[in-house]
């Protein structure tokens, strides 16, 4: 198969200056730029999810693992929060509760205690019919997959306070484009009242427009330069312009993707199912530099993570996501999964590993 068209080139000549106000975190995570992918057309009529992601700025691929596969995949999940011996039971909802369970960040993020490497992370992120959906949407087999979190968002949780809403878009304002697909793979019913994604259906097709007129609106704390917080003065005028949030739905198996300039954010459940996903985002191979393929095997031999970009652009902080238990890292947080997998051929090429080219 072909690899994906990608280029470099600006989109005009405005969006390229330099920006008359940029607040970085402190200390920056300032990533390189990342080429623009044209994968996606809207006047195509592609047949299948593309034409849904081009046009509303995400899609759900429907039933891309077997239901059971899926729940066993969640079970897995379940297996390993028993397996800390915190008591927690997923039979038993009073062991929903913090001092039962590995430490869980309010929107359900785990992004320590080894998750992005576990056995049942790769394993989802190395099922072939996950591959083939980043496969068809890039036309190419040589692709490259994030080391990201998982999100355990367990019901019914007293101990936890429900999440706000806090829309951003994964992409650096001063970059515009179609540069990343993220996604997960959805492994437990998800319904209206059960958390999980909203999105702003279409507001990726006005991403570049809105950063030239709020591009010299303060912004605050950011870790990397690769998001974005709206404020209500921009939630505002796109609004105005007719914008408007969607809940996405999916049940076990479904593979939801957007584009990552389009604003979201997730929710806690509201009732008494779960929400369990892994979050797979996926890129051609051409899209990383030598030196990030190397950046990644590292990180892939120390079972280290990094962001939702598959080339390695934002390593773990551990410093930001060390878990705390009474005022003090978690003795249970080894940061080395508890179960490492055993990966397949096509899993292993994800690492981009095998891309990686020999020393003259």
């Amino acid at each position: 198969m072909a690899t994906a068209t990608v280029t470099s080139a600006p989109i005009d000549k405005e969006w390229n200056e330099p920006p008359k106000v940029t607040v970085q975190a402190v200390p920056p995570v300032q990533v390189h730029d990342t080429p623009i992918l044209n994968v996606l057309d809207e006047s195509v009529h592609y047949g299948d999810f593309r034409d849904d992601l081009a046009r509303d700025g995400y899609c759900v691929v429907k039933n891309v693992l077997e239901k059971e596969k899926a729940l066993k995949y969640a079970e897995d999940i379940k297996d390993w929060l028993e397996s800390f011996g915190l008591g927690y039971k997923r039979d038993d909802p009073s062991t929903i509760r913090e001092e039962c369970l590995p430490i869980i960040h309010q929107k359900g993020l785990v992004q320590a205690y080894g998750a992005t490497h576990e056995s049942f992370t790769w394993g989802v992120r190395s099922e072939p019919a996950v591959i083939d959906v980043f496969a068809k949407l890039y036309d190419t087999e040589d692709l490259i997959c994030s080391f990201d979190a998982v999100n355990v968002s367990l019901a019914n949780r007293q101990d936890l306070p429900a999440n706000g809403a806090w829309p951003h878009q994964d992409q650096d304002p001063e970059r515009g484009g179609l540069r990343c697909v993220q996604g997960f793979v959805n492994l437990l019913p998800n319904g209206p009242e059960d958390g999980g994604l909203l999105v702003l259906k279409g507001g990726h097709k006005v991403s570049e427009e809105y950063h030239n007129v709020f591009r010299n609106e303060e912004r605050g704390f950011r870790w990397t330069n690769e998001i974005y917080l709206f404020k209500e003065t921009g939630l505002k005028w796109l609004a105005d312009r007719g914008y408007e949030w969607v809940k996405v739905d999916a049940e076990p198996g479904d593979v939801v993707l957007w584009d990552s300039r389009t604003p979201h954010y997730n929710a806690s459940p509201k009732q008494n199912t779960d929400r369990f996903v892994v979050y797979v985002c996926m890129l051609p191979v051409s899209t990383a530099t030598q030196d990030d393929l190397k950046l990644k095997k590292k990180l892939f031999e120390e079972q280290h993570g990094h962001s939702h970009w598959p080339m390695a652009l934002q390593p773990f902080i551990k410093e930001y996501l060390t878990p705390m238990r009474n005022g003090k890292p978690d003795p249970l947080n080894t940061w080395k999964p508890r179960q490492p997998p055993q990966l397949s051929e096509r899993g292993y090429k994800l690492t981009g590993i095998p891309y990686i080219k020999a020393e003259a």
